[in-house]
């Protein structure tokens, strides 16, 4: 799995120009499935940005977890994170894994995050969706499993 795990003031999903998921203060996870993942994979990578200390202290240093801000999360199916453009100019998706795979495994990475105390939303599966965040810092992290 792959996520690019934005720090946010607030966030948004809207698809079909209806809200599907809103925040504030948190996460906006853009994920990614490859075809060998697995739930433990899912598993571990919630449990990693749960306790990621990316949020500032006091003295401003990022010491702090979204868990500590009692903040939350929109987690966000991204397949082109697999892209593939060492080739030509039309990036190759082939890396990423099928629907069939990628959506149980981004439903339980959102899940996994809810039941380690993080309120946790999704976008809606294979839609076309528009995403809206105010990043804050701006802290942009990149993670693979």
């Amino acid at each position: 799995m792959r996520a690019v795990i934005q720090r946010v003031k607030e966030a948004q999903v809207t698809v079909e120009e209806e809200v599907v998921a809103m925040i504030g203060q948190g996460l906006l996870i853009l994920v990614g499935v490859a075809p060998g993942d697995s739930m433990t994979t899912a598993e571990q990578m919630a449990d990693k940005i749960a306790h990621l200390r990316i949020f500032e202290d006091e003295d401003e240093k990022m010491n702090l977890s979204v868990l500590d801000v009692a903040g939350e999360v929109i987690v966000v199916s991204q397949f082109t994170l697999y892209a593939d453009t060492s080739r030509g100019r039309r990036p190759s998706f082939i890396g990423a894994a099928k629907p069939d795979l990628a959506e149980p495994l981004v439903s339980a990475l959102a899940d996994t995050l809810t039941d380690r105390g993080v309120p946790s939303q999704t976008g809606e599966f294979g839609a076309h969706m528009q995403v809206r965040l105010i990043n804050d810092g701006p802290v942009t992290i990149t993670m693979e499993f």
